[in-house]
């Protein structure tokens, strides 16, 4: 991790403090052992080096969390920040039939973080890097005058040519997904409700944590690469209606989604069918995986993620036509937007 060029001090917790101070709270979060066999030098020097193979692409992603926006202290601990801030990269990686190898992280830290909530982010990533024998391998550190950002960045690894993309689709493939959706947006509604340390019940408790900790479905992923059948894939960051819109505009293809067939968490059953169905297509976080899958193919690809105890469930079919998503409900089609987050959308 290098230090901020443009700053003589660094900023956080109750005030100013010296340079040196980042320098002894870096060395508390570098990891004093490494997973990865690639790694020559990781943090300590200008640039991380690690040794490249010839039979495998290198896959790498980035995401910014802003605090206020994308994560708030009263639904999210720190450690759960961290955690959350690494899981959805390694999401990314997974939707590509990936295997995430290492992690940079740049973080800008306002003055009203203290050192002990920031060595609590880092170790909540350190959980998901350890659960996927991740390496943290660098990034940066700055001051800010309000509002943490956390930046992470995954590089993974994938086998030439067995690479997943969202370009796959075509007309005949069944559309399938690997685990229950709209149990984040439920949770995050109860926490919104509640609190962080709200009175919760064993059915919301499951709700809440699917938000605060989402578990990205790297093995899924890899089963699905390893299957070598034409796939594309997706996962589920901001809902199965904006997720399937992006694997039919990049294969120009008409999906239709079928209501009754998307998996809901038991945990929801109290909620009404129309509340249910709006946080399962536009309420995101979930983090599982959405794809398509020849139709002669997906009974094999079902047995065998039966087996490692995975869900693999067929939730529609694609079409050929203009690039669009529809819902299917009661023998009724119904449009549906992309619609994710939009950080730039004017706001009244």
């Amino acid at each position: 991790m290098k230090h901020p060029k443009d700053f003589s001090e660094f900023v956080y917790g109750s005030g100013t403090i010296k340079m040196e101070d980042e320098f002894a709270f870096i060395s508390k979060i570098s990891p004093k052992q490494t997973h990865q066999p690639s790694l020559i030098c990781g943090i300590g020097d200008d640039a991380a080096v690690y040794r490249g193979a010839p039979n495998l692409d290198e896959v790498v992603c980035v995401d910014t969390m802003v605090e206020g926006i994308h994560f708030r202290r009263d639904t999210l601990t720190p450690f759960q920040i961290g955690k959350k801030g690494l899981a959805i990269n390694v999401s990314d990686v997974a939707a590509m039939g990936a295997v995430p190898a290492f992690y940079l992280v740049s973080i800008a830290i306002p003055p009203t973080w203290t050192e002990e909530e920031l060595g609590e982010v880092f170790k909540g990533m350190d959980e998901i890097a350890k659960q996927h024998n991740m390496d943290l391998i660098g990034g940066d550190t700055v001051s800010i005058k309000e509002s943490l950002v956390l930046t992470v960045t995954v590089i993974g690894r994938v086998e030439k040519g067995r690479g997943l993309y969202r370009s796959s689709a075509k007309a005949g493939d069944l559309i399938f997904i690997t685990g229950a959706v709209g149990s984040s947006a439920a949770g995050l509604d109860l926490l919104f409700e509640k609190g962080l340390n709200g009175d919760f019940n064993e059915k919301e408790q499951i709700l809440v944590k699917s938000h605060q900790e989402p578990l990205p479905h790297v093995a899924e992923g890899r089963m699905l690469a390893y299957s070598q059948k034409r796939i594309a894939l997706n996962d589920v960051s901001d809902g199965v209606a904006s997720e399937a819109n992006e694997i039919a505009e990049a294969s120009q293809v008409k999906m239709i989604i079928e209501a009754d067939k998307l998996p809901i968490h038991e945990a929801m059953n109290a909620y009404p069918l129309e509340k249910r169905l709006k946080w399962a297509l536009f309420g995101g976080e979930d983090f599982v995986l959405i794809g398509t899958v020849p139709k002669e193919e997906a009974v094999e690809l079902a047995d065998q993620f039966q087996t490692q105890g995975h869900l693999f469930k067929i939730i529609g079919f694609v079409e050929a036509g203009p690039a669009s998503v529809y819902i299917k409900q009661d023998d009724e089609l119904k449009k549906l937007k992309k619609h994710g987050y939009n950080h730039f959308q004017k706001r009244g």
